[in-house]
């Protein structure tokens, strides 16, 4: 969905559930996420930042540590436990809504928004950090193009379609908020 370039500043109508945005590591959901509930008055949490917190080590560490499947685990309870918390903004990490308990959950009490990016803006992104367990594994190009194909139509089953690009933060929460007000305005 691409939004018009004109500055969106607030909602036409308030929200009545969390905004969960979800996408492939790289896609600015976190970027994005702060900014979007700062514009509109929200709290923002990470939940990658929020299992760090619960768990008292990095995810890279939970994962060299207990492996993918404990922190799954961690991430669909804490998911659960920001979804609980009302509205606001939360930025899920790569993985999250392809879990079917996590996706499932996030589709009954939130709006999800993909935003969607394609993978030379991902790696180009994701290459700026060493925090990225996924991609210590081989070619960031590869992993991220095959996390693409596996992931993507998963990630279509989100409520909105926001296509991620190489422009500011603050121009891609003008982009996510046309989008919400097309759909609240429904």
């Amino acid at each position: 969905m691409n939004a018009p370039a004109s500055r969106v500043v607030a909602l036409t109508r308030p929200l009545d559930r969390p905004v969960v945005l979800v996408g492939l590591m790289g896609a600015g959901k976190t970027a994005v996420g702060r900014r979007l509930a700062a514009r509109l008055g929200l709290t923002f949490a990470d939940a990658d930042h929020e299992i760090e917190a619960a768990a008292g080590r990095s995810v890279a560490a939970i994962f060299a540590e207990l492996g993918e499947p404990a922190f799954r685990d961690g991430e669909r309870r804490v998911i659960a436990r920001l979804l609980d918390s009302g509205r606001g903004v939360i930025a899920t990490g790569g993985g999250a809504f392809v879990d079917p308990q996590t996706r499932a959950a996030v589709k009954e009490r939130a709006i999800s928004i993909w935003l969607r990016a394609d993978v030379d803006l991902l790696v180009k992104r994701t290459s700026r950090s060493s925090r990225r367990p996924l991609l210590k594994r081989g070619d960031p190009f590869a992993i991220l193009t095959d996390l693409a194909a596996q992931r993507n139509p998963i990630y279509a089953e989100a409520d909105l379609i926001v296509d991620s690009v190489d422009i500011s933060p603050e121009r891609m929460v003008d982009r996510v908020l046309a989008a919400l007000n097309e759909r609240v305005s429904q």
